[in-house]
């Protein structure tokens, strides 16, 4: 699924219509994309929309943000920064916070080489090449869960 945003607040809109899609089950995703292209503006959103109280900040520089919400766990790592040593010191965590009840966020994710668990739902943003003003979310799922997700958001953005 492939949406085009023209602002940043059709990015809003998506991000919230994704958090409300959500359910206590969780889920884990992942976010590639251009630098600067929105990935952690997008997470934000989905954050403020789940009511969380924190400061919500790029996870960039401590590679991951830990937050609370009524839902569930919510964790945000940014693989950006690690190398093959750094991303061996966090592996643990990534497949624990893989597992049912945990919202988790990973942007840079294809830095996190084969340690990204196969249940991932995967969002690339990307520029419009014409108009830098543009975005494109690419929504894609390997499970059924996922691909049910995916239907549902999908009613509620068009």
């Amino acid at each position: 699924m492939k949406i085009k945003v023209t602002s940043l607040e059709q990015t809003k809109n998506l991000a919230q219509n994704f958090a409300s899609t959500l359910d206590k089950n969780g889920l884990f995703v992942t976010l590639t994309g251009d630098i600067g292209a929105g990935k952690t503006q997008f997470v934000r959103f989905v954050l403020e929309y789940l009511k969380v109280d924190e400061k919500i900040t790029s996870p960039s520089f401590v590679i991951l943000n830990e937050y609370k919400s009524a839902l569930c766990p919510i964790y945000h790592f940014d693989l950006y920064r690690l190398e093959e040593k750094g991303l061996k010191s966090i592996v643990e965590e990534l497949r624990e916070y893989s597992k049912n009840g945990k919202l988790t966020f990973v942007e840079w994710a294809e830095f996190g080489q084969d340690e990204i668990p196969p249940n991932a739902l995967n969002i690339n943003v990307e520029y419009d090449e014409d108009d830098l003003d543009i975005r494109y979310f690419t929504f894609n799922s390997n499970t059924q869960i996922n691909d049910e997700f995916l239907n549902k958001l999908s009613k509620k953005v068009k």
